[in-house]
């Protein structure tokens, strides 16, 4: 990992505003004494339960793209502490990202727990890999029966990354962990009416 998050993100406009607006010094002790060389267990772990996130791209005319990845929870895929990697399904044929990693690989990604209120963001160089030209890759990010025709690899190597503040991200949470949090609950409201259909049965031979 070549640098750290502040080295990349704050550039000279940057630091003048931190210093305009009286937050520079806490930064610059961070620029200066921050340094990560790749992903930990705790990056990895989070990594593993997304099943969404945001990339930004930037085209040939200055403007970035934003694009949402998402798949299977555990689509994106740690390939070793500093690279991660993803098959590009087929989508709307638009090409926005693919294209503009044609001219600049750099990008920016944002990853989200909502339930956690938790937000890794990555800086990363983005390599585009074509399926024939790499079948183990293709073996090591393969999905197996998820139903989606694959147009392409691509592996992000990581140059830095940082956590959010979970300031202002509201909880939010899936429909599968809606269903787990009221699992034990249904359950229980199933085993209390079978509880009242067998002491009905045995009112009903009583002759009560």
């Amino acid at each position: 990992m070549a640098k750290n998050f502040a080295a990349i993100a704050y550039s000279d406009a940057v630091k003048e505003m931190q210093e305009k607006l009286g937050s520079r010094a806490t930064y610059a002790r961070m620029e200066r004494d921050t340094y990560i060389d790749g992903l930990t267990d705790n990056e990895v772990d989070f990594i593993a339960q997304r099943d969404s996130f945001y990339m930004a791209s930037i085209g040939e005319n200055g403007f970035p793209y934003i694009q949402h990845r998402g798949g299977p929870k555990g689509f994106l895929k740690v390939l070793d502490s500093k690279r991660i990697g993803f098959i590009d399904f087929k989508g709307n044929m638009q090409y926005i990202t693919v294209g503009n990693l044609a001219t600049n690989n750099n990008v920016a990604l944002i990853m989200v727990d909502y339930p956690a209120r938790a937000r890794l963001k990555i800086y990363a160089k983005a390599e585009i890999i074509e399926l024939k030209n790499n079948p183990e890759l293709y073996d090591l990010l393969d999905l197996g029966d998820y139903k989606f025709r694959p147009e392409r690899m691509m592996v992000l190597n990581i140059e830095a990354y940082d956590w959010n503040c979970p300031q202002h991200i509201i909880p939010r949470y899936s429909a599968e962990e809606i269903e787990q949090a009221f699992a034990p609950q249904r359950k229980r409201m199933a085993q209390l009416e079978e509880e009242v259909k067998a002491l009905k049965a045995k009112i009903k031979e009583a002759g009560i």
